[in-house]
């Protein structure tokens, strides 16, 4: 480190440039800061935009062994998911399931990706409260992923009925948010932008929430106002790689879009972190949700907003309904698409028979 100080010190004499990247721990901020004479709270405005695009385009792509680390971190999330279903049982809490998550992770790989979301209360996004005890009847989202041993992340989400069966309510909205992920899933390939395929997405849940009489009109023209952002308020989808949302510290809109695209401005389609065109190599989520949130539901029907495609008075039945989302982790091939990991169950049929199954001594 005294070396690299005396030659920073040099460079800086001779006023050549230093090409860094935005730091992503607060330490390492502060060192480069102190290191290149700069304030702390103003080093990410020095971090040098042609590295950063230099280092994403290496990075986008991922290499073979890239890939086996990210299908093994998918195999130990995998386990993870399996045993939340089986713990998914009227009386257990979300904190002692969300423990065995995090215990799994550690025994089989090399601990949590990040901190998961395991709730009844699926409405809410990144939810990491884990106080509720399971009742039947509720919907169990769990969002977790574990580390592979080199450090590369898995992602999975998964929703399961707590008393071993989805409601009728339950199984439409779940059957419309697992035929949106299939069509995207279907839907990838080189070069087609993501951005088509998380509107694909979004118009295969809005034709099922018009068959619920969630909605109404025309499919199209309630996803091209937005209408759908009540119910599926995020993006489809983002990359995966050494972070869960990969090099999101670079800044998410050099890593997922392309030159030629600018974020959209309309709520829901604002949150997209990838827009830009797939190549082979890329790994990314595919993880459509729906959810009923009771305080957007108030403003937006207060407001009076897209009244003319959804019907608020069959939504308020659906209030206390929580989410469901489904995420897969994709490798982008030549020929389309192929899911990592072993094969987690996300069929009604399948998800029902794991429900509740945990052995007492579990």
């Amino acid at each position: 480190l005294s070396a690299l100080e005396t030659h920073l010190t040099d460079v800086l004499r001779k006023n050549r440039p230093v090409h860094f990247l935005p730091p992503y721990r607060p330490n390492h901020r502060h060192r480069l800061g102190t290191l290149l004479g700069l304030q702390h709270d103003r080093v990410d405005t020095y971090a040098s935009v042609p590295l950063v695009r230099t280092v994403v385009q290496q990075r986008l792509r991922k290499t073979k062994s890239e890939v086996q680390q990210l299908d093994t971190a998918v195999d130990v999330s995998a386990t993870m998911h399996e045993a939340a279903m089986q713990l998914a049982e009227p009386g257990r809490t979300e904190r002692e399931i969300a423990g065995r998550l995090a215990g799994i992770s550690e025994a089989q790989g090399r601990g949590l990706s990040f901190r998961p979301t395991c709730s009844i209360h699926g409405e809410v996004l990144h939810n990491h409260n884990y106080s509720n005890e399971l009742s039947a009847g509720d919907l169990l989202l769990v969002d977790a992923g574990a580390t592979s041993p080199e450090q590369y992340a898995g992602d999975i989400t998964r929703v399961t009925p707590v008393g071993g069966s989805f409601s009728p309510g339950q199984r439409a909205v779940y059957q419309g948010v697992l035929a949106a992920q299939r069509a995207a899933i279907d839907a990838i390939a080189p070069d087609v932008p993501f951005r088509d395929i998380h509107l694909l997405a979004a118009r295969i849940l809005t034709e099922h929430l018009i068959e619920m009489g969630l909605m109404k009109g025309d499919a199209d023209a309630a996803v091209a106002a937005g209408a759908h952002a009540l119910f599926f308020p995020h993006g489809l989808g983002h990359m995966l790689g050494l972070d869960v949302h990969d090099m999101e510290n670079l800044g998410e809109d050099i890593v997922g879009y392309a030159s030629d695209q600018t974020r959209s401005d309309q709520f829901g389609l604002h949150t997209l972190r990838l827009a830009r065109p797939l190549k082979p190599g890329f790994v990314v989520t595919v993880e459509p949700g729906c959810y009923f949130i009771p305080e957007l539901i108030r403003q937006w029907r207060s407001d009076d907003r897209h009244a003319e495609f959804i019907d608020y008075e069959a939504v308020e039945s659906f209030a206390d309904f929580g989410g469901v989302r489904i995420e897969d982790d994709v490798l982008v091939t030549k020929e389309g698409a192929e899911i990592l990991g072993p094969g987690i169950p996300k069929t009604i049929d399948d998800v029902e028979s794991r429900t509740g199954t945990a052995p007492p001594s579990f």
